[in-house]
């Protein structure tokens, strides 16, 4: 898959320049489904975050309401109870999956749950844009910092599609401070990178690219 890494969606135009990218089509060609998942997991969000993400009612954190072709809500905990060719068929016709914050170990759990992170390898021609949880989840890891749901591995270990770590909403609040960031970074053991909300990272092909319009770290 082709990534668009977010701490806070689709939030600037240089974010949105590198989706188009990706798409290599307009957004007003492109059909996406969208995954409120990690909603559910984490104690700061819910129903309601969940029905403002699928509603394209997050103002401060663009993803739905960007002008697609259309918009579908694939809810990973209702796919195990579906038969795969018919929910598959779905995700194959997508050109974008647009992936909601929330918790990243509950997210994780659910893609492994459902199916859908088996896919995730054959999915060349697709693009994966993450918001915050939904960015994280393709990491190795994330970090006890950032348990909320505990995990049934009893473990902080994500899916590992990529071999760096994301540290989302660096300085949004005191304790997303750099030098938490910089804490949080020493305890992982593998190259992060803690960004703010105008900030995302680009991969294609294993090559990471960083798109910002504020501020950034990388961690060897």
């Amino acid at each position: 898959m082709k990534l668009l890494l977010t701490s806070a969606g689709v939030k600037n135009p240089s974010i949105h320049t590198a989706l188009v990218d990706l798409l290599d089509k307009p957004i007003a060609e492109s059909d996406a489904l969208c995954i409120p998942t990690a909603s559910y997991g984490h104690p700061m969000a819910g129903p309601v975050r969940a029905w403002s993400f699928v509603s394209g009612q997050e103002p401060q954190c663009p993803m739905t309401e960007l002008g697609w072709k259309s918009v579908g809500v694939l809810e990973l905990t209702a796919l195990p109870s579906l038969d795969k060719e018919r929910w598959v068929s779905w995700v194959q016709n997508a050109d974008v999956l647009l992936v909601n914050g929330g918790d990243a170990l509950y997210l994780s759990h659910w893609l492994r749950e459902s199916g859908l992170a088996d896919l995730i390898p054959s999915l060349d021609d697709k693009v994966w844009v993450g918001l915050s949880a939904g960015s994280m989840v393709l990491t190795p890891r994330i970090g006890e910092d950032f348990v909320q749901w505990k995990s049934p591995t009893g473990n902080d270990n994500t899916l590992g599609v990529v071999d760096f770590s994301i540290f989302p909403h660096l300085d949004e609040w005191p304790s997303n401070a750099l030098s938490e960031a910089e804490r949080w970074a020493a305890s992982i053991g593998h190259p992060s990178y803690a960004l703010d909300d105008q900030s995302a990272l680009k991969v294609v092909d294993g090559k990471v690219e960083v798109i910002s319009e504020g501020h950034w770290k990388q961690f060897d």
